[in-house]
This record gives C-alpha cells, sequence and structure tokens, in this order.
C-alpha cells in the first residue's frame, strides 16, 4: 500500500462471482483507482501499470451496498485490505438472470464520511453467475499454462515475470485451440447449451482485470474468475492446510451439488495433486480431468505416475486441444 493520496478517484472493481437461485456470492475490492490502462503499448507504459496494479491503495473497512435489479440491497463492509465477500441469502434470484445466467447488480460506497470523490457517481456493476437447471455439467480450469502460456515451470519464474508483467493482455495469444474447446465444453453435447466455466488459478486478484481481458478477448466463455489475495503468498504452508485452490474448487462442487464437473489445469504445478483429491472426496462427481502436457520431462513422469495409480476418474494428458476435443465428444461431453 502507498501513501495515501486525496487526489485519487474512489472505485469498486466487483469480480465476476456466483450463486444460487436462493444464494449471493459476491466479491470484489474497494481502492483507490489507479488510471491502468490495459491496452497501453510500449515498455514504460506496461512497467508503470505493473506497478500501479500491484501497488495498490485499498479502502479499508468501509461501508457498502449491492443493490439488485429488483432494488433489494444488502449492506456489507470491505476488511482491512479492501475486499469485500457478501455471503447472503436471497429469493427468486434466477428470475433476475438473462439467458447465461448471469445476474447484474449494483454497488456502491454507502459511507457519507469518506469525503473523497467517488468514480462514476458511486455506480459500480458487477455480476454473479446463476448456472441453468437444464445444465449437463460445470467446468473449472486453471488459468496459467493451461489456457495462457506463463512459464510457471521455468527457472526462477523468470517466464511468469516476462509474460504477465510485460506484455500487454490484448496482445497474449492463448494456447492453441482451448478458446474453441472451451466453447464447445460450454455449449455441451447438444450445442445449446450453457454449461457453466469456472477460472480457479493461483495468480493474485491484482490481475483480476488483465486476466478478464484476455478472457474476453480471446473469445473464452465468459465464468466466474476466482484468484487470491498477494498476502497468502506469504502463509506457511505448514500452517495453510489444503492448498487455496483446492478449497475454492470444493467451494464450487457443494454450491452445486446435484452437477457433475470436469477438471482442467496444467501437469507443471500441483494440479494433478489437488484434482485427484477433489476427485476421491467428491465421488461419482467428475466426469473427467484434463492436463496439459508441459515441457519438463521430470514433472510430467511424476504426472503420469499420478494418473497411472487413479483410475476412478476418466483422465487425459493434453498435447493438442485436438485431442481433448476428441476424448470430450467420444465421452459424450461436446456435439
Amino acid at each position: 500500500m502507498a501513501l495515501f493520496s486525496k487526489k485519487d478517484k474512489l472505485q469498486i472493481i466487483a469480480f465476476q462471482t456466483y450463486g444460487t437461485n436462493e444464494h449471493l456470492y459476491a466479491r470484489g475490492r474497494a481502492l483507490e483507482d489507479e488510471q491502468i490502462d490495459l491496452s497501453e503499448k510500449g515498455f514504460l507504459s506496461l512497467l508503470r501499470n505493473t506497478y500501479k496494479r500491484f501497488e495498490t491503495d485499498e479502502i479499508r473497512n468501509t461501508s457498502i451496498t449491492l443493490t439488485l435489479p429488483d432494488q433489494r440491497t444488502v449492506s456489507w463492509q470491505t476488511d482491512n485490505e479492501g475486499y469485500y465477500l457478501i455471503d447472503e441469502s436471497f429469493e427468486n434470484l434466477g428470475n433476475l438472470t438473462n439467458d447465461e445466467g448471469w445476474l447484474k447488480y449494483r454497488i456502491s460506497y454507502s459511507d457519507t464520511n469518506l469525503k473523497r470523490e467517488i468514480l462514476h457517481q458511486n455506480q459500480f456493476p458487477g455480476e454473479v453467475l446463476i448456472p441453468s437447471q437444464d445444465a449437463d455439467f460445470g467446468v473449472v480450469s486453471d488459468i496459467d499454462d493451461t489456457i495462457l502460456h506463463t512459464g510457471v515451470v521455468s527457472s526462477l519464474k523468470w517466464r511468469v515475470i516476462l509474460n504477465t508483467v510485460f506484455r500487454n493482455a490484448v496482445h497474449r495469444k492463448p494456447l492453441e485451440g482451448t478458446a474453441d474447446f472451451y466453447n464447445l465444453l460450454h455449449t455441451g453435447a447438444s450445442g445449446q447449451k450453457a454449461n457453466p466455466i469456472f477460472y480457479v488459478s493461483h495468480s493474485p486478484w491484482n490481475l483480476y482485470r488483465y486476466l478478464e481481458l484476455f478472457l474476453r478477448t480471446n473469445n473464452f466463455p465468459k465464468g466466474p474468475i476466482i484468484l487470491r489475495r498477494m498476502s497468502s503468498f506469504n502463509l506457511n504452508k505448514s500452517k495453510a492446510g489444503k492448498p487455496q485452490k483446492q478449497k475454492e474448487i470444493a467451494n464450487i462442487l457443494e454450491t452445486y451439488p446435484n452437477l457433475p464437473f470436469i477438471l482442467i489445469g496444467d501437469s507443471g504445478e500441483r494440479d494433478a495433486d489437488i484434482y485427484i483429491n477433489i476427485a476421491k472426496r467428491y465421488p461419482n462427481r467428475i466426469a473427467a480431468i484434463y492436463l496439459q502436457s508441459v515441457p519438463d520431462r521430470k514433472r510430467m513422469l511424476r504426472v503420469n505416475e499420478l494418473l497411472e495409480k487413479f483410475r476412478a476418474t476418466p483422465t487425459l494428458v493434453v498435447r493438442k486441444s485436438e485431442e481433448a476435443i476428441t476424448h470430450a465428444r467420444k465421452n459424450g461431453f461436446i456435439q
């Protein structure tokens, strides 16, 4: 956090989240507006924007109000890092969604004592996905090295820094064929469904807008984006318990107990371990596991050994998206 600056206007960034007909689960963060232009080019501009993304001035412990399209409201408070997580029961939320299941809401500052200029007349848009009851399955997908090449297996993570920090989101390219595969999964075997896609990553929330722009620019199905706090990177692993990613995926499965899921990740980090643990914890809920191959022999040997011992769920190590498409079509997931 930088020194408090009185000249910066206030904003609220509402993250794309998910819910049910009876439950609202909305997340976001109250911050000063650093005027980050994600379309800017050039090394210095990218460096400046990267600094702004991570050097945040959060609006801590302040009151906010969420307003639904039918004017029902709920009041909440941001925490000491400016985040909010509204976990509240409502009735008939499904009546407020569009054809794809998205419920639009407005979020605003309710504390009149802030004495700061606020962007957009204190009205910030947010969306919550309420999947259709007709969905065949849901998809939980990683981002890094699953659909976006970041080099998480590289020495000292230098490729992550190079690719994510110093490259414009608009000009990043997804792994070949992944957008086509995800759109086929989204529309399902009939080609008419709206199967929900959840993007769950170890990346920090500071990269939310960057990743949202990348997904939108490259025509990936719109879906909740679930990241993690920068402060969680400093947790002692022995004290942290289960990985945050595993907890987030478990929360999704428990939110939709009647929906089977397909899990998609990569072979570079811990996706294989997490997905196998999830499949064991929720038997008969995981329809398939797809893991993107990575150019690291030791990691691939380890992943193949793990999958060889785990036969309860159909699994596939993917070298090309065409292989995943063929497998998914054979198993009746896609058209």
